[in-house]
């Protein structure tokens, strides 16, 4: 009788606890949020393990999940998108499994943002093993795994405190994150540059910088200012022979077997776009990629429309501007008859 009576009050005093937790972090302003992971990438991977006729895919970095509008794009083209991007990496793994594991060949737009496209191709720096971190978790996925995401899913999207995600925000309140937030005296050194969340996503990988952030001028501020704490310090010179000739061979592999290769530069401004003119000048990394790829190439500094397009951290279109791009990028590919829908 008294375990019963224990099992009850344990019960009761967690529900208590947990609705109160939720509840606080409700006042705070903090709202449920989905997160981008390995599943919601390893799921959209596995579509094209289908049929996968009538489908465009990418793959890049983290400008293209944001600059392209999924709901847009599938109502404009008529074709299933599939958003294969990896945020802060090289497009060279995922594009290295498309081609080796799949043999999907429609049309495939890499969005190329230079720093992390032409960084490297050694398999242990950074933008090469967190794409290929997707791709291994695809292929090693365990039942109970898949499982785990489909029962995380309604948490994330009803419960503020609850998060399933790989990157490491600083506003999430998690308790691992909130104890990593713990700075006693001078033994735990000056407290980094937080890098607070900027994302919004699906359960199909559509991303969207969300509203406050491009309302927030303050906000936005913090991130660039993380973003410029992330690339202070010197940085190990850009592998441009060994990233330009791993690609293009993907490249003639793809488009040999008929694939539609297309490759996008996005918009970068301010501190971004001066750090990538003068370390990644256009005319020694993209136009050198664009003349031996054989592939349909738009960067938007071509094109005056995208000239003056809102970036509110510098590097990712604020959600009206991603429409507009979307939008006009689609244009520009049908008029040119740049896309495919084998």
């Amino acid at each position: 009788m008294q375990l019963k009576q224990s099992f009850i009050i344990a019960v009761f005093l967690g529900i208590t606890l947990v609705t109160c937790w939720e509840l606080y972090w409700r006042s705070q302003g903090v709202e449920p949020n989905l997160d981008d992971n390995k599943d919601l990438w390893a799921i959209q991977r596995a579509r094209l393990d289908k049929d996968h006729s009538n489908i465009t895919v990418f793959i890049g970095s983290s400008r293209i999940l944001y600059d392209i509008q999924l709901d847009i794009w599938k109502e404009l083209t008529n074709t299933e998108p599939i958003m294969l991007a990896v945020q802060g990496a090289s497009p060279i793994p995922t594009f290295r499994d498309i081609v080796e594991n799949t043999d999907f060949n429609g049309t495939l737009m890499v969005g190329i943002t230079p720093p992390l496209m032409f960084s490297t191709v050694y398999p242990n720096a950074f933008p090469m093993s967190r794409a290929q971190a997707k791709v291994d978790y695809y292929e090693d996925r365990t039942y109970a795994q898949r499982i785990n995401h489909k029962l995380s899913v309604p948490l994330q999207t009803n419960l503020a405190f609850i998060r399933d995600g790989d990157e490491e925000w600083d506003t999430d309140v998690d308790l691992k994150t909130l104890l990593k937030q713990i700075h006693i005296g001078e033994r735990g050194g000056p407290a980094p540059v937080p890098f607070n969340n900027f994302e919004e996503i699906s359960l199909n990988r559509h991303m969207k910088m969300p509203e406050f952030v491009v309302k927030d001028t303050a906000y936005a501020n913090t991130i660039k200012l993380a973003w410029k704490d992330m690339v202070s310090g010197d940085m190990p010179p850009p592998d441009k022979d060994g990233t330009t000739t791993a690609f293009l061979e993907l490249a003639k592999a793809f488009e040999e077997r008929g694939g539609n290769l297309i490759l996008l530069r996005c918009p970068s401004s301010g501190f971004f776009k001066e750090i990538e003119s003068k370390g990644f000048p256009r005319t020694e990394f993209w136009d050198p990629l664009v003349k031996q790829s054989g592939a349909k190439t738009y960067h938007y500094a071509d094109f005056p429309q995208f000239q003056n397009l809102f970036l509110p951290e510098w590097s990712h279109l604020a959600l009206q501007d991603a429409q507009f791009f979307t939008k006009e990028i689609i244009a520009i590919l049908k008029e040119d008859n740049a896309l495919s829908t084998n």
